[in-house]
């Protein structure tokens, strides 16, 4: 099957007890057992839940993967996945990677004595002369959130292989509907479902996909631990929002590349950063690694003042945390998502004050480009 087809029949889609259409919401927490010697395939939900379970299926079948771990949030997905490495183990780390992830690795691993050394990944050289003898991993993001960095997977993979090291790529921005690291050789794939795999600003939860199995029953084994697993309520939303992931990503492809294009030639716009215009360092790497350029982007202004006017002066790309929905999300990285970043680190990795990042719904296109246009315009 087309992954617009496993999108709707890839997993778990039918009920097996009734027949629906939709594998319900088993909102309980125990189960009854009938013999002493042997459990049925459930006994607590902390473990394992049917709905879980049918959005897990699914998620595993559109990565293609042998196994996904569904979490209560996409940082519980990162977490638990790097505790599957050991005091004393290194990782190098994309330089600009998600502000949460930069704060568990610099500050609570730091304490369990695994340590990181943040590279700039789009350089392979870079990457390959990070690795020590104690390093089991490379942590990637690609676009990277926020400045949309590429990341060449396939050459990172030969690095990785070439040392015996594993590969985690973070596939946040480009769902497996337009990037699929697993098949281009990477170990685990991480992802925060709360944006564009679910899709309706209605739910956190993240994944962790493999094709080890393993590699997934080893993180298993810690979200069962740890008791991170996703709810049945929330598993129950996320598929639901997953069979629209199609018609939602391609809508909003189209409409980036429009308001793109638009802010690329705005007099208040210094840059654009997205790998779906043709100036982007990382074009041809991108594609040739997925089949799009995604819905998120970032843009640089001219002073903080117009940054502020933006921020404060949107009507319909609202100010706030978070990406992925269908609506239009306007963020502050300096503020929001990297704000756990020392401003001295965020400046060198080029996360300004007048940095801006753009996560394109399913509006009109130009009604959105006169929004941005009146709040940029206007004066303080």
């Amino acid at each position: 099957m087309n992954i617009a087809t496993k999108l709707i029949h890839g997993g778990a889609n039918i009920d097996p007890q009734t027949g629906a259409l939709g594998v319900p919401i088993y909102q309980i927490s125990t189960y009854r057992q009938t013999s002493v010697d042997h459990f049925g395939k459930y006994d607590y939900a902390r473990g394992d839940n049917p709905t879980r379970e049918a959005l897990e299926e699914t998620i595993a079948t559109l990565e293609g993967g042998t196994r996904c771990l569904a979490f209560s949030s996409g940082m519980a997905a990162i977490s638990t996945t790097l505790m599957i490495f050991s005091p004393g183990d290194h990782l190098v780390v994309c330089d600009d990677v998600y502000g949460g992830a930069y704060r568990v690795l610099s500050t609570i691993f730091t304490r369990m004595g695994i340590s990181s050394t943040f590279v700039d990944a789009t350089d392979l050289t870079a990457i390959e002369s990070a690795i020590g003898p104690e390093t089991k991993g490379i942590y990637l993001e690609t676009p990277s959130n926020p400045l949309l960095k590429i990341t060449d997977l396939r050459g990172a993979v030969d690095i990785a292989r070439r040392h015996g090291i594993i590969t985690l790529v973070d596939n946040t921005f480009m769902t497996p509907y337009l990037q699929r690291p697993l098949e281009l050789g990477c170990d685990i794939v991480l992802h925060s479902g709360t944006k564009f795999i679910n899709g309706h600003s209605d739910v956190i939860c993240g994944f962790a996909v493999v094709k080890d199995t393993e590699l997934g029953k080893r993180i298993r084994y810690i979200q069962n631990a740890f008791g991170t697993g996703l709810g049945p309520q929330d598993s129950f939303l996320t598929l639901r929002g997953v069979k629209t992931l199609k018609v939602r990503m391609d809508q909003s492809q189209l409409n980036s590349m429009k308001i793109a294009a638009w802010l690329r030639s705005h007099g208040r716009v210094t840059a654009v950063h997205y790998p779906g215009l043709a100036e982007h360092p990382g074009y041809a790497i991108h594609a040739g690694q997925a089949d799009g350029p995604g819905a998120v982007f970032s843009f640089e202004l001219d002073s903080f003042e117009t940054t502020k006017r933006l921020l404060e002066g949107s009507h319909l790309a609202v100010f706030a945390v978070s990406l992925g929905g269908v609506e239009s999300i306007l963020s502050y990285p300096a503020r929001m998502s990297h704000a756990s970043v020392p401003a001295e680190e965020r400046l060198r990795k080029g996360i300004t004050d007048t940095l801006v990042r753009l996560s394109v719904g399913l509006e009109d296109p130009d009604d959105l480009i006169a929004d941005l246009e009146q709040a940029m315009g206007r004066t303080a």
